[in-house]
């Protein structure tokens, strides 16, 4: 029996590699600071923890619509009013296994064998296996730190060819934390859609993003470009990971094609899990996850004065998510070695910038400061130690 070509020519998920290692470490009995995932160590607020519990009450579980619970879709929408000033139709809201099931769900409806799609090299290394599952061709575009690896509206157009029918971009991005500045988005967006292609605008972050010097909160591309397809999830701003819940914002024209796709797919998203996420918009849990984002603020000023103290370059500062994207060639090691050597005598777990690209991923190291305050400071203690040996 021979298995698929998409089954062989997938590559892994590095990040989750190295933290499968850590917890082997770990299992020996070492304490291994994880600084390589994605994954809040806050956890879910106190009011969905407590909507859980209240939904596994022997009630019947049934499955939802394949676009998700209504009153959850409402709730997502006053969200984006209240939060970003945004007017979303329900019916223009899906609710999916994650922002992994959201991107899949985008993929599958807009490209397939001839489509080219267009993203920033580095960036979420999923993205790449799944347009190339569906058939399609990435265009990697090479960004550098003049644009806070990030597209610009330049760097699109440069990159465009006659097969192109999306651009998928992350504001903030997966791994760098940094944002597209709203006006170059919205170039972005008039480009592409000028153009007749999709734009597939990842805001899993955008609630991570850094306030303005009034206080405000950050603009989501809706506001700019309403038929853009967004993800987002609650898994980051709500401390969700492992509940696997997400959402996507869908243009009109793609409600019924995606319902049909989900419910294929996927059937629906947890019933509980979408029960619990009603309490994500009370007003306590918003407090409490901005009290949080404001906590991970201090973890990034730590982060970026140890690293600046230990002679290791960061030369996009972050203004969002939890990442921090450094360059590790001045310690004479590619970004795997340091990565592994890191683990192996530091007990510290981070990512490989090769995850995330071609171009330059062998200089860069992302580091995620989502474990406790504590444990990150003592993970820089231990890259000081570590990088000095060297």
């Amino acid at each position: 029996m021979e298995l698929s070509e998409r089954a062989t020519q997938i590559q892994p998920f590095h990040a989750m590699a190295f933290g499968d290692r850590a917890a082997e470490l770990e299992r020996r009995g070492e304490h291994v600071v994880r600084l390589c995932l994605g994954e809040p160590d806050f956890g879910a607020p106190p009011a969905v923890r407590a909507a859980m519990v209240e939904a596994m009450d022997g009630r019947p579980l049934a499955y939802t619509s394949a676009s998700g619970q209504s009153e959850l879709r409402q709730a997502i929408a006053d969200f984006y009013r209240d939060r970003h000033g945004v007017s979303v139709e329900p019916s223009r809201i899906v609710v999916t296994s994650g922002a992994s099931s959201a991107l899949l769900l985008a993929v599958a409806a807009t490209v397939g064998p001839g489509s080219d799609v267009i993203m920033a090299d580095p960036s979420y290394p999923c993205n790449r296996q799944l347009v190339q599952s569906f058939g399609a061709s990435v265009v990697s575009v090479p960004t550098s730190p003049s644009t806070r690896f990030q597209l610009t509206s330049s760097l699109v157009d440069n990159a465009w060819t006659s097969d192109t029918r999306a651009v998928m971009m992350a504001s903030p991005s997966n791994p760098t934390g940094t944002t597209i500045p709203y006006d170059e988005l919205a170039r972005i967006c008039e480009l592409v859609r000028g153009r007749g292609a999709w734009r597939i605008v990842d805001e899993i972050y955008l609630n991570l993003t850094d306030h303005d010097d009034q206080g405000g909160s950050p603009r989501s591309v809706l506001s700019t470009d309403p038929d853009a397809i967004v993800i987002n999830s609650f898994s980051k701003y709500f401390g969700m990971t492992g509940w696997r819940l997400g959402w996507c914002v869908i243009p009109e024209v793609l409600v019924s094609p995606i319902e049909r796709l989900a419910m294929n797919f996927f059937l629906c998203a947890s019933t509980p899990a979408q029960h619990a996420a009603l309490a994500c918009f009370l007003d306590e849990s918003l407090t409490l996850c901005e009290e949080r984002r404001l906590e991970l603020l201090t973890r990034r000023t730590l982060v970026l004065d140890e690293l600046s103290r230990i002679g290791l370059s960061v030369p996009a500062v972050p203004n969002g998510a939890f990442y921090v994207y450094f360059d590790v060639s001045a310690t004479g090691l590619d970004s795997w070695t340091f990565c592994e050597r890191a683990l192996h005598d530091a007990h510290v777990a981070l990512t490989p910038g090769v995850d995330f690209g071609p171009h330059d991923g062998h200089r860069f190291v992302r580091l995620s400061y989502t474990a406790s305050f504590d444990d990150v400071r003592e993970g820089m203690a231990r890259l000081a130690t570590f990088v000095e040996s060297l």
